[in-house]
């Protein structure tokens, strides 16, 4: 199992970074790999990637989700992987973002890839991409505001 902790500061108010995020189906436009994104209800979601040169395909689902503040989440099948990501208010027009990932690479292909480093730079290219993606807009291309408690505090 993997850890990766990488961050970047957009020039953007807290609220427009968070809601750009929740926009998963966007994802494709700023991360590396991810050819689609589906979500099928407010807490899952099916990914389609493509990992040194093989396409693999996974659910993942939302844990726990407060505006502003963090998305939690799961896999549910494929490589087990789970991750947050926060988001810190620095002034009024800037947002520290950042992105905690436990990942389990499978197979020999991503076990190599990890080893050498490859996942972490490509998490830390999917940042700086993100950034570059919500600055350029200046706002964002939706919103999502629901609160998802984690586990144990759901009715």
């Amino acid at each position: 199992m993997s850890s990766i902790v990488e961050s970047v500061d957009v020039k953007v108010p807290v609220r427009t970074a968070y809601n750009q995020w929740t926009q998963f189906e966007e994802f494709p436009r700023f991360m590396e790999g991810v050819e689609e994104i589906r979500q099928l209800d407010e807490t899952h979601m099916h990914w389609v990637v493509k990992v040194g040169g093989t396409r693999r395909e996974f659910d993942a689902e939302i844990t726990e989700q407060h505006p502003d503040e963090r998305i939690a989440w799961n896999s549910m099948s494929g490589p087990r992987h789970a991750g947050v990501v926060t988001f810190h208010r620095l002034d009024p027009n800037t947002t520290r973002v950042t992105a905690q990932m436990e990942v389990d690479p499978d197979g020999f292909v991503e076990n190599v890839g990890d080893k050498a480093g490859l996942l972490k730079q490509r998490v830390k290219g999917d940042m700086k991409r993100f950034c570059q993606y919500i600055e350029s807009r200046g706002q964002k291309s939706g919103a999502w505001r629901g609160d998802v408690p984690p586990p144990g505090q759901r009715r």
